[in-house]
This record gives C-alpha cells, sequence and structure tokens, in this order.
C-alpha cells in the first residue's frame, strides 16, 4: 500500500485543524456567460491569432473558480486580458517556473507531515496524548486558498486549463509530454475547497490511520474449543493484514493449520460484526475463545463488553468529511466519482462492469477445483486466501522466518541491503545505487506501507513491522511488496521527462509494481523455484488473488454507493448495511464455488476505514501485474522497469499501451488461466 503524496497540493482533498481567524470562503457564486465571452473577446483582440478554443477553455476555467471577494465581473476580464500567457516560449518558461515552485512546496510540506505523523506511525516509543494531535495537523492546509488570495491559482488556471478524464483519453495519445505536463498543472487547481474543510478531513483521516494502527490481536491469547492455545505466546497480528497472512502460512502446517486458520476466520467475522470484546483488541490480559466469544481473566469467565460498531463510525466520520466537499466540486460532486473518475481516471460503472464480469467467469469454478484437489477437502470461505499456487506455500514459516530473522534484525539492516537486492534484479550497479540512496526504511506501528517523496531532494520511505526479534517473514514479504512502491516512486519521480507528470496514472500502476517485487521475495532471499510449472501456477496465484480482492472492492463500492443514498445513516445502520452488502455479494459470486451462503468476510479489510475506495486499485493493480509479467517474459526486467515506470502520469489506457502494447482488461488474464487449468 502506497501513501505517496504525489502533487500534494491536488491532493489536499484528501488531508486536514481548524484556524478561527481563517477568512471565510465565499460560496461559488460563478461569473456570468457574458462576462467570460467579454474576457475571451479582450484577449482575442490583444493577441490576434491565438488558439480560441484553448482562450476559451482557460477563461471558462478561471470563471468557474473564482468568487466574489476576487474581484467584481470587470476585475475578473482585467485579470485575463492581463495575465494571457501568449508567446509559447514564455508559456514553456513559465511552466517550468510553476513546476520549479510547486516541486519545492510539494517536497517541503510532504516532508513536515511526515514528520508531524512520525511518532504516531513509527516504533519510536510510547505514543503521547499530544501526538495525535500533530498527526492530525495539516501544515498546508491554507496553502491553496492562499493562491487563490494572490491569484497564482487563476494565472495557472487560465493558462493551464483543467481537462477532463475523458478530454485526456481522447486528446492525450497526441500529446507531447510537455504538453502532458500542461494538462497535469491545470489538475492542481481543478476545484477549491475551504482551509477549515481540509483540517477537519486530515483529522479524519489521522483518527482512522490511528484506529487501524492499534487494531491487534494478541494470537497467543485464543482459545479453541478444548480451551488450548494453538499461537506462540508472543505473536501479535495487526487486522487484517496479518490476521489473512496467518491463514496463508497456515497451508503449510499439516497438523493444525486449518483449526488455526478457522480460529482466524472466526476472529475476523467478530471483528466485521463488532462483536468482538473490546477488552481482547490490542490487549493480551485476557483470554478469548472467538467461536464462543467468552473472555477469561486469569482462567475465570467475565464479562466483556463488545467494541459496540467504532468500525462503522470511523466510516462514518470519514463520509461526512467527503460529503462537504460535494458542493466545492460541481464537475464531481461524489466522493465515488472523484475516487474514480478523477483518481483512478475511470469511471465507476466501467470498474464496476470490469469486476463483476471477471467474477461471473466460469474458469473460477475449474480453478476452484483445482485447488480442492491441492487440498484434499472442500473449500473454506477463508480459502479465498489460499495461497498454495506460490513457492513458499510448501514451506514451514519458521524456515522463513529464521531465515529473514537473522538477516534483518532491524531496519538499518534492510536498508543496507537494498541495493544489493536491486542488483539481483538485474538492475546496473549505478542505477541500484542510486534507487537504494533515495530510499529509507522505517519500523513500522502498523502494517507497513511505503510514502514518496514529492521532491528530488528528499528520500521515499519504506515503512514495516520489525518485531525485537528481527524481521519475520510476514513483515519481509510486506516490506518487499513496499520496496516495489518506493522503487516506483523513485523513478517516476526522478527519471520522467517532467516534474508535473511524476508519478504513475493511478495507484493501481505502483501497486502492479509492488506486486512484480513481492512475486519476487523467494529469489531475493536466493530460494530458487525450478518447477517446471511455476509460470502455470504464478497464472493461477494472481486470478485467485483477483477473485478474492475484486469481491472486497465491490463490497467497498457498494458502501459507498448505500451510504450516498442514505446520507443520515447511524453507525448501527452502516454496520448492518455492510453486513448485508458483504452477504450479497458473497451469494452471488462466491457461494456457488465455496458452498457456503452468507459469510460476511469480504468486509473486512482495514482500507474500509483508512484508505476509503483504495481497494479497487488492488485488483486493477493485479491485472497490470499480470500484463507486465507477460511482456517480461520477452523483455529484459530492470532495464523495461526503468523505462515504463518513467513514462509518467498518462491516462491508464495510454499508459499500457506505451508499457506493454495493449490496453488494460481481463482478456489476458482469462486466456493464460484456461491453457494453466488444463495443465492441471
Amino acid at each position: 500500500m502506497t501513501k505517496n503524496f504525489i502533487l500534494i497540493l491536488a491532493c489536499f482533498v484528501m488531508i486536514s485543524a481548524c484556524q478561527p481567524t481563517e477568512k471565510k470562503q465565499s460560496a461559488p457564486v460563478g461569473i456570468s456567460e457574458t462576462t467570460v465571452n467579454s474576457a475571451v473577446k479582450a484577449i482575442t483582440e490583444k493577441y490576434a491569432g491565438s488558439d480560441v478554443t484553448l482562450i476559451e477553455k482557460g477563461v471558462k476555467h478561471a470563471a468557474s473558480l473564482w468568487r466574489e471577494g476576487d474581484g467584481s465581473q470587470e476585475e475578473f476580464v482585467k485579470f485575463c486580458a492581463e495575465n494571457f500567457v501568449a508567446d509559447p516560449a514564455q508559456k514553456e518558461a513559465s511552466f517550468k517556473r510553476f513546476s520549479e515552485y510547486l516541486e519545492s512546496l510539494n517536497g517541503h510540506f510532504n516532508k513536515l507531515t511526515l514528520d508531524m505523523q512520525e511518532n504516531v506511525q513509527l516504533m519510536k516509543g510510547e505514543v503521547l496524548p499530544i501526538d495525535p494531535l500533530f498527526a492530525a495537523y495539516n501544515p498546508g492546509a491554507h496553502l491553496m486558498n492562499d493562491f487563490y488570495d494572490n491569484k497564482i491559482a487563476f494565472i495557472v488556471a487560465l493558462n493551464f486549463p483543467y481537462f477532463s478524464t475523458e478530454e485526456k483519453n481522447q486528446l492525450g495519445a497526441a500529446w507531447t509530454s510537455l504538453e502532458w505536463g500542461y494538462a497535469r498543472l491545470g489538475d492542481v487547481f481543478s476545484s477549491r475547497v475551504p482551509s477549515e474543510l481540509v483540517q477537519q478531513a486530515s483529522k479524519v483521516s489521522a483518527d482512522g490511520d490511528a484506529y487501524i494502527a492499534d487494531y491487534n490481536i494478541y494470537m497467543g491469547h485464543l482459545l479453541n474449543k478444548d480451551n488450548q492455545k494453538l499461537f506462540p505466546e508472543d505473536m501479535v497480528l495487526l487486522s487484517h493484514w496479518n490476521l489473512r497472512d496467518e491463514i496463508k502460512a497456515n497451508y503449510a502446517n499439516k497438523e493444525v493449520g486449518f483449526e488455526k486458520q478457522g480460529m482466524i476466520y472466526q476472529v475476523m467475522q467478530r471483528i466485521v460484526d463488532q462483536s468482538i470484546p473490546k477488552t481482547v483488541i490490542n490487549s493480551g490480559k485476557v483470554d478469548w475463545n472467538p467461536v464462543t466469544n467468552d473472555v477469561f481473566t486469569a482462567g475465570v469467565k467475565t464479562e466483556s463488553a463488545a467494541e459496540t460498531d467504532v468500525r462503522y463510525q470511523q466510516i462514518l466520520n470519514t463520509f461526512h468529511v467527503y460529503q462537504a466537499y460535494d458542493q466545492y466540486n460541481p464537475a464531481m460532486p461524489t466522493a465515488i466519482q472523484r475516487a474514480f473518475s478523477a483518481s483512478m481516471q475511470i469511471p465507476q460503472p466501467e470498474v464496476g462492469k470490469l469486476f463483476t464480469e471477471f467474477l461471473a467467469s466460469p474458469l473460477i469454478q475449474d480453478v476452484a477445483g483445482i485447488i480442492k484437489k491441492r487440498l484434499g477437502r472442500d473449500l473454506s470461505p477463508w480459502d479465498i486466501w489460499y495461497d498454495g499456487f506460490k513457492a513458499r506455500s510448501s514451506i514451514n514459516e519458521e524456515s522463513l522466518n529464521a531465515i529473514t530473522q537473522k538477516k534483518y534484525p532491524n531496519a538499518q539492516a534492510l536498508e543496507a541491503d537494498l541495493g544489493n537486492l536491486l542488483l539481483k534484479l538485474g538492475f546496473a550497479k549505478e542505477k541500484a545505487e542510486f534507487l537504494a540512496s533515495r530510499i529509507a526504511v522505517d519500523p513500522a506501528r502498523g502494517s507497513g506501507h511505503a510514502w514518496g517523496a514529492s521532491m528530488k531532494a528528499e528520500k521515499a520511505h519504506l515503512r514495516t513491522r520489525i518485531p525485537a526479534t528481527g524481521m519475520n517473514y510476514k513483515g519481509y514479504n510486506i516490506a518487499i511488496h513496499e520496496f516495489g512502491h518506493n522503487v516506483e516512486q523513485t523513478i517516476s519521480l526522478n527519471d520522467v521527462p517532467n516534474y508535473m507528470i511524476n508519478g504513475v496514472p493511478n495507484t493501481a500502476f505502483t501497486e502492479a509494481l509492488a506486486f512484480v517485487f513481492q512475486e519476487r521475495d523467494l529469489f531475493l532471499l536466493n530460494m530458487k523455484d525450478n518447477n517446471p510449472e511455476k509460470e502455470y501456477l504464478k497464472t493461477l496465484d494472481i486470478f485467485w488473488s483477483l477473485y478474492e480482492i475484486m469481491g472486497v472492492s465491490v463490497v467497498d463500492m457498494k458502501m459507498w454507493q448505500w451510504l450516498y443514498a442514505n446520507p443520515a445513516a447511524t453507525a448501527v445502520q452502516l454496520r448492518d448495511a455492510v453486513l448485508q452488502i458483504s452477504k450479497d455479494v458473497w451469494n452471488a459470486y462466491y457461494a456457488p464455488v465455496f458452498g457456503q451462503k452468507d459469510q460476511t468476510i469480504l468486509a473486512i479489510y482495514s482500507h474500509m476505514i483508512n484508505s476509503p475506495m483504495y481497494l479497487p486499485n488492488y485488483a486493477f493493480g493485479h491485472l497490470i501485474h499480470f500484463q507486465l509479467e507477460e511482456h517480461f517474459k520477452t523483455h529484459e526486467f530492470a532495464p523495461e522497469v526503468l523505462r515504463i515506470f518513467a513514462l509518467g502520469q498518462l491516462t491508464p489506457n495510454e499508459w499500457m499501451k506505451q508499457a506493454v502494447g495493449a490496453p488494460l482488461s481481463n482478456e489476458a488474464i482469462l486466456k493464460a488461466v484456461e491453457v494453466a487449468a488444463k495443465k492441471f
């Protein structure tokens, strides 16, 4: 998962501490059509021969952002006539200057945000009461409004107007890198949100992060039906990531692996329906039987209240802030549209259609049959995370833990080894050293994430959980995933043609490279897979991962659609709705395969709380991952990674065409699975 704040100015809608002295933002009133026409006329008369279409677009975009407090209608016309840049050379020079300023601002505010959140996100001792307050503070919340007040935003809007995703898809194939840069500069000032609302959003986001970062289950205190403890005393797992990964790890445990998986599954169900006792969250003071939901203190059964829908209140808090943004985004008046059409650059209906088409594929039954045969039993609901197609699934996790704990006793050891890992992947020595020098490794309180730099002078950050005993295999596997993010972030910041197109089309594309790296985790430990069927197994593994995450993503999307249809809902009503939505999606696409109805497990993902509508990026990431892996079969890995991820922020389809020569679709993976399934 990435926490990269690419173009932090444009992303302030997702971040947030109110300043009582803030000048109250005027409500959108708009410039009249007559005034727009007058401004266009003033510019065309002053600069005869200029592109009238582009002038009209710039004037209309600036007018959409202008408020009563910015000046009169006459002042707007005068502003446009005085600030339009007609000379192409001067426009390019201005673009480069804007880029320099924005890189400095983005980079330094990104660094300040990292500093403010460090004590909450990293293992740096006790979290003091003051720490969450600083973590919730957004030092750049007022910057966007400052740019409107001093008219810089209007100069950008006038000369570098905003192009919608549909316009970029239509026109972008013929654009140069410079023209793409102009369009991305226009994205920075596409809406105008009051700074007090930005600060409020930042606080809600920080609260969600803190809630999830401390949602640990002390596994050594879980009891089975015979009151036995199956997990190590010191095992502490974060929901949902580590719980899911422990399910995966136990496929290699032939003795009690199945029973352990069943216990974890019961824990997950308790989290989703919020019947989990409060005393067992992030605490090892009591024992707990997740099946009966009984809690014991020193062997004596005790009463313990449930968590009571805190999980769903966190989601509601985010929804209400996003709702408040709607009136300031007339072109995209819902968070759903902004998350998909703007951020992902793929409209939500198209995403939903792609996912449901995949989930309805008859190949799922074929692959499920292969899994049943390999397991020697009927499928259980947690087998949506079946991990047996990977080489590591046949390796006992204790042996993998021994390797990673010895190799990486702390964050410094991993950071010192990054260059060697890149050399193993085929990167030239000079490039490997450069990339490694731009990545810092930090010990995380949570599961970990990748946080990119926003200026070339700063480093990307790889956060991963490292216990006192050293990095276990779960942590290592996540760290290699995050390392892939960091490599993308570093290439797409330093090697793109210009700063304004730094990054990738959407976060699915950085997830794709993270998956590519994660796929090679055992190779990086010098453990080779000589199985002649490994390519078929890899295809089946990606396919099954897509089957799982697409269902999870559909639940997330349907929850947000329900929220907009029921904006006054309580946490209890939201909980009940999510439980029903998860059952409905399960019954439609999973019950026919697993033979069990009304399961709620698709709602377990923590992203639903602290990363709203992020989950679909994983599904797209898997699709892109597969197409990249197919490309790497006939192209040298490291040079192609460097070329592909230096393309920058194009639209998704344009990026895919330039990267691998084909648009993004289900077709490639479905064709490959059909072949792979026949092999088994």
